[in-house]
């Protein structure tokens, strides 16, 4: 092991879901890069990991740590990247640090392992063959409404993190955006001795989770949009009439109104010809 960066998945909770590739690693690397330096060290006593040189790399640190990380690969080091649970860059630091190494032409491999998103979705019972993972929410501002708008109107499955203290707001926020009904699971405590998983409605989940304490952060798997009924041509010659009474040309109509709907250009000018 040596001039590479190492991504290096963590534990999300139980500490016996760490791979042996993963104590291999750590236990041969001569630099570790981690995200708290107190919590990565309760890991390195449990497994048997000796003195390394540590580099805190969490949202202050990395832009600036990159560049020294970058430096220590390249003269031959073999560093590995860690943060305190889950795998590296996954809505945790390393990101801008893997951006870095791949722009300096170095070696960036992984030892995966535990990832909160997929078993979350593997245990739900929600469509699981395609999901969409949007990681935490902004927490204000237009921002956060544009992303609780795509994620209502997203037909997929998807998973959110949020924080306990937020969790609430979350949950009612996508009520507001997602309807009441939408079916909803609230993860918990994976891996640990208290997982829990709960699952019902949304507007079932703002009333379970008002004033909750739980600890830690949880995983919110969100039943994708039901998916609208495809066009009429009643409803496309409506579009058609409004673009010709706004202005538009018959084929500018049928492009715009076939780029909104979603239907063959074709089709749609065909139908301009039943205007008169």
């Amino acid at each position: 092991m040596t001039g590479r960066l190492v991504l290096v998945a963590t534990p999300i909770g139980n500490l016996g879901d760490i791979t042996a590739r993963a104590i291999e690693t750590l236990q041969q690397c001569d630099v570790i890069c981690c995200e708290d330096t107190r919590h990565s060290q309760k890991l390195f006593q449990r497994f048997g990991i000796g003195d390394k040189r540590l580099i805190v790399i969490n949202d202050h640190t990395e832009h600036d740590a990159r560049d020294e990380v970058v430096a220590l690969v390249v003269s031959g080091k073999s560093v590995a990247l860690i943060t305190d649970a889950g795998s590296p860059g996954i809505s945790d630091p390393g990101e801008r640090l893997v951006r870095a190494a791949l722009d300096a032409g170095v070696v960036v491999s992984a030892a995966p392992g535990p990832s909160a998103a997929v078993m979350a979705v593997s245990l739900s019972g929600l469509p699981s063959s395609r999901w969409v993972f949007e990681g935490f929410l902004p927490r204000s501002g237009a921002e956060r409404t544009e992303r609780l708008e795509a994620v209502a109107a997203e037909l997929r499955t998807v998973v959110l993190y949020e924080a306990p203290h937020r969790l609430h707001r979350t949950l009612s926020d996508l009520e507001s955006m997602c309807g009441a009904h939408r079916r909803v699971v609230v993860a918990a405590e994976l891996t640990k001795m208290h997982e829990h998983l709960w699952r019902g409605s949304l507007h079932d989940a703002v009333r379970q989770f008002a004033g909750d304490d739980t600890r830690g952060e949880f995983v919110i798997v969100l039943e994708g949009a039901t998916p609208a009924a495809p066009p009429t041509d009643d409803d496309i010659i409506a579009a058609l009439r409004a673009e010709i009474a706004a202005g538009a040309s018959r084929k500018d109509a049928a492009s715009r109104v076939s780029a909104r709907f979603g239907v063959a250009k074709r089709h749609v000018y065909e139908l301009t010809l039943s205007l008169g």
